[in-house]
């Protein structure tokens, strides 16, 4: 029997521990492309010109008890700048549609960029767009005299697992604790626990869980350490680690747009060679660096964005870790992909409840439960639009005149909201 299409996919991603996503995908395979959504019709909470209520600054929101629970010692506000990306086309499992995506940032010339990667992206077709996996990890240590202790406790700790999920469900209701795994460091045991989150980021429900479990470990365990941590720093939580490269922490998200050779040339002013030709010095050059993970500049899409949306944007350093690559195709077209394993976002808890966050979710239908997963793949699609726009900009030799002519305060010369040469 020849296998369907489904069959194949199941067959090819096995990284892939999400049931749903292989519905979602059957469901997608053969759809239409998405209709255009004319500008604008996503705006929520407009005052009637297009401007956002909580963005506008009609409201002001000085109270004190409306941060609680999110900030201490209370003193005010910071401003900074939002600039809107889009429409940017995404044909994804959970982001389906064309989307204004709000990012904050003070960097000039940076939004008109994202604009450009939107524009050739939505006269691509969109982008094609996967979330994939989801986990977060909290990773206790503990300590014991010798490596017999070490390995007595691994070996309880194993046949327990079933126990330890039991355990940490009392502890969230959104939450899911999916596995816990060892490493054995002489007298040194880290494990580490890995949590579907649900649609909160989940990095306070994931330490609370982890201790309610730990509390049990101490005092059921046979062997006793004689001392133990919540994190010993190896859950990789907001910071660039190999481990989180190749596992993923967060939400692991795919994306890729092929571009028309005739596209290329007209919006890019390059050739699909040209960028291939730049991808691949861009990416001998990460890894000569070191670089964890080569990419152009995912963290500028992701800090945009976590801070226009209330994320954790610490997280960005985690998050920001990924691959990007180019390929000129048999039809002389651009194809373009990237891969993000370690997107933490969420769109319940945190900071998405205040006013001008949540709006800015809402503007992407992204706001509360069931949500989080098509933000992320909103994340990726817009990092994809950062990668193509910054490496045809390397390509041509126009990043130093674009961030010169629209990188400078306004006495330096005139703002404007478009720029083709970035």
């Amino acid at each position: 029997m020849t296998p369907t299409p489904y069959h194949l996919l199941k067959t090819l991603m096995n990284t892939v521990i999400d049931s749903e996503v292989l519905d979602r995908v059957a469901a997608r395979l053969g759809r239409k492309p998405v209709e255009k959504i004319p500008l604008g019709k996503n705006f929520a909470r407009t005052d009637g010109r297009g401007r956002l209520k909580q963005l506008s600054g009609q409201h002001n929101n000085y109270s004190d008890e409306l941060y609680r629970g999110n900030i201490e010692n209370y003193v005010g506000l910071l401003q900074v700048p939002v600039g809107i990306v889009g429409p940017l086309r995404i044909n994804g499992i959970y982001a389906n549609g064309d989307f204004q995506v709000p990012m904050a940032t003070t960097e000039g010339a940076l939004i008109a960029s994202y604009n450009r990667g939107a524009k050739l992206i939505g006269l691509s077709g969109g982008a094609t767009v996967m979330c994939t996996t989801d986990a977060i990890s909290r990773a206790p240590g503990f300590v014991f005299t010798d490596i017999l202790e070490s390995s007595r406790f691994i070996a309880w700790c194993t046949e327990n697992i079933p126990v330890f999920k039991q355990i940490a469900g009392q502890a969230t209701r959104h939450g899911r604790l999916q596995d816990v795994q060892s490493t054995h460091d002489g007298n040194y045991v880290y494990l580490h626990f890995q949590y579907h989150t649900g649609d909160a980021a989940g990095q306070n429900m994931v330490t609370i869980a982890t201790d309610l479990v730990c509390q049990h470990i101490l005092s059921n365990s046979p062997v006793k350490p004689r001392r133990w941590y919540i994190d010993a720093n190896m859950s990789g939580d907001k910071k660039a680690t190999a481990m989180s490269q190749l596992l993923g922490r967060g939400k692991k998200v795919l994306a890729e747009v092929t571009i028309p050779g005739n596209l290329v040339t007209k919006w890019l002013h390059v050739s699909p060679q040209d960028m291939v030709d730049y991808s691949v010095m861009a990416m001998y050059g990460g890894i000569n660096s070191g670089s964890i993970g080569v990419n152009g500049h995912f963290a500028n899409a992701l800090a945009g964005i976590y801070l226009a949306c209330g994320q954790d944007v610490a997280c960005v350093a985690e998050s920001a870790i990924g691959t990007s690559r180019a390929e000129v195709t048999t039809k002389g077209d651009l194809y373009v992909c990237i891969s993000m394993p370690n997107i933490v976002v969420g769109t319940v808890g945190g900071g998405t409840h205040l006013p001008t966050q949540r709006e800015c979710l809402e503007l992407m239908g992204c706001y509360g439960a069931g949500q989080a997963k098509k933000l992320a793949e909103i994340c990726a699609a817009a990092a994809l639009a950062g990668e193509i726009s910054i490496a045809a900009a390397m390509a041509a030799g126009h990043f130093t005149r674009a961030h010169q002519k629209y990188g400078r305060p306004p006495q330096q010369g005139p703002v404007r909201e478009y720029c083709c040469e970035i």
